[in-house]
């Protein structure tokens, strides 16, 4: 009897038309290059008889509220020429996020508040192919010096087939080598000036939760509270005052490049962040404050942007 070997794994998502409607991703065209991979097949409810009967034991349970969750990686990079879009295109896209390309220029990503796209996605780990559908979920990203940046995705799906399916033959030429968060290679700016910084990260903060509903169940995006973190090198309050500009809660720009030759760019711009509390530490004996963000919408939809170019 053959053992199935973890490390074996596919990965398909495509949007889909209609809402919880396979769309039916291929190798060939929708395969997802990741890492840190998790499954939750199952996940859900537990809902108990509590019969009253003669005599003493357990009575099983019904599982109730059944969806797929699913946890994984992809490394941040560019699409391979300017205004291709980027295999990972459409996670961001279940992520309540926006497409919009510019042909020969870039793809930009926005968060929006309205008509969320979702997505199916597949699963399947040496033979045994998992399907979730109408799958919704969460994205947060991390940029430490020295590593890899990549994406982390949280999505919950509808729970749909699980079988015996034959490892499909995938495409992952459309994903590119990324560049190691570096001075060479990354830029970053807080509140109108480049910061020496060693580590920002940002979470999206969608609310996805289950719906099981008489008439319609589906992955329920009900809020997002997009928030951060920044580790940078402490400073002379001269030239920054983190305190003073947490405590008047003034709002400033915040952006993040990187890559620096077209096809392998990736730009997070956020026009309106504000610093919480401002913490205080060390590294390697230079004193750092580590700055919660709090990345608010100006005109709506707008706290962020995701620019592949």
């Amino acid at each position: 009897m053959a053992t199935r070997k973890y490390r074996k794994l596919a990965i398909l998502a495509k949007i889909e038309v209609t809402e919880g409607t396979d769309s039916v991703p291929t190798g060939a065209a929708n395969a997802i290059q990741a890492n840190d991979v998790s499954i939750t097949p199952i996940a859900g409810n537990e809902e108990n008889r509590d019969l009253i009967l003669p005599y003493l034991g357990h009575q099983g349970v019904i599982l109730t509220g059944n969806y797929v969750q699913l946890e994984f990686s992809v490394e941040v990079a560019g699409a391979g020429a300017a205004g291709d879009v980027p295999d990972y295109g459409v996670l961001l896209r279940a992520c309540a996020m926006s497409e919009t390309i510019d042909a020969g220029v870039d793809v930009v990503y926005e968060p929006v508040s309205d008509g969320e796209e979702s997505a199916s996605v597949y699963f399947n780990q040496d033979g045994v192919r998992h399907v979730a559908l109408g799958t919704r979920g969460n994205m947060r990203v991390e940029f430490v010096p020295e590593k890899i940046p990549r994406f982390r995705f949280t999505m919950m799906g509808q729970l749909g087939t699980i079988s015996d399916q034959a490892l499909p033959t995938i495409d992952l030429s459309g994903f590119q080598t990324p560049l190691p968060v570096s001075d060479a290679n990354t830029t970053f700016s807080l509140h109108g000036s480049e910061r020496v910084t060693e580590s920002f990260s940002l979470d999206l903060g969608q609310q996805i939760d289950p719906s099981f509903k008489i008439g319609a169940e589906r992955m329920q995006l009900s809020d997002r509270q997009m928030t951060g973190t920044a580790v940078v090198e402490a400073e002379a309050l001269s030239v920054v005052d983190w305190f003073a500009i947490s405590q008047a809660r003034t709002t400033g720009t915040c952006q993040l490049i990187q890559g620096t030759t077209a096809g392998n760019i990736v730009q997070l711009d956020a026009p309106g962040v504000e610093v919480g509390r401002p913490s205080q530490g060390q590294t390697r004996g230079v004193v750092n404050y580590s700055l919660p963000l709090i990345f608010k919408p100006s005109a709506g939809n707008d706290e962020l942007t995701i620019t592949v170019k």
